[in-house]
């Protein structure tokens, strides 16, 4: 048994200093007891199940109605990079796939959110700001975010507290444009973009800290960061879907 492995080694538990024989039941019991994960709430994955289709049919419309073909291609980036990350979200957190199925999954799903922060980037560097200032904006945050993936892919197991914080960062790189996307696309825009960052910023931290937890039997503490990053995605689309049409 698990349990008993440490009966040869100092600092073994009391009941192995004491000579007392183990209780097969309780021991039966401590060994179950390991193997249980912990339970998912059942709403885990639905609401990033939910927002596939959304956000399918919402990019087919934002790049059909993009007016340049800089704005297409852009528009493009943008939607591939939602679709990953609700897609690949929905895929992991519905299903149970055993260990190496876990590790690749974790793993893809940690990079998208790179992704997902440059992909939101990219059309409106390319709608709203002057060339030099797209081109520097676009190396930010696709370099970062190459380099967040590679940073996730080979340590899926840093704490919390060390890669959140790189969500944060290169989410808001663009911040030192938003008087840049005042001017182009107006205060809608940049009210939107602002909100979206926010929600995003409120759902790291929820992430982060593990609160607030609800309903660890139905919609815990990961379900509202969820729920916050589907409202900061959409608010971000109707910013970009201005700046585009």
């Amino acid at each position: 048994m698990p349990g008993d492995a440490v009966a040869g080694r100092p600092g073994g538990s009391h009941r192995d200093h004491a000579g007392e024989t183990s209780h097969p039941g309780a021991d039966l019991a401590e060994w179950a007891a390991d193997l249980v994960e912990p339970v998912k709430p059942k709403l885990r994955g639905w609401l990033h199940a939910a927002m596939v289709p959304a956000s399918l049919s919402a990019g087919i419309v934002l790049i059909c109605l993009a007016r340049t073909e800089q704005a297409v291609l852009a528009c493009t980036v943008y939607s591939v990079t939602a679709w990953l990350l609700f897609g690949t979200s929905a895929i992991y957190h519905l299903g149970t796939w055993g260990p190496l199925g876990e590790a690749v999954l974790r793993r893809l799903d940690h990079a998208n959110i790179f992704l997902i922060i440059a992909g939101t980037c990219t059309p409106l560097a390319v709608l709203l700001l002057p060339r030099e200032q797209r081109t520097l904006l676009l190396w930010v945050v696709w370099t970062g975010a190459l380099a967040g993936i590679s940073f996730r892919v080979l340590w899926v197991q840093a704490p919390r507290w060390l890669y959140t914080p790189c969500y944060l960062a290169l989410g808001w790189a663009p911040v030192r444009y938003l008087s840049d996307f005042l001017h182009t696309g107006g205060a809608a825009v940049v009210t939107l973009v602002v909100t979206g960052g926010l929600l995003y910023s409120a759902g790291a931290v929820v992430y982060a800290v593990q609160r607030p937890d609800p309903s660890p039997r139905w919609f815990g503490f990961h379900e509202v960061f969820h729920a916050l990053t589907v409202a900061a995605f959409t608010a971000h689309y109707i910013a970009v879907s201005l700046a585009a049409y």
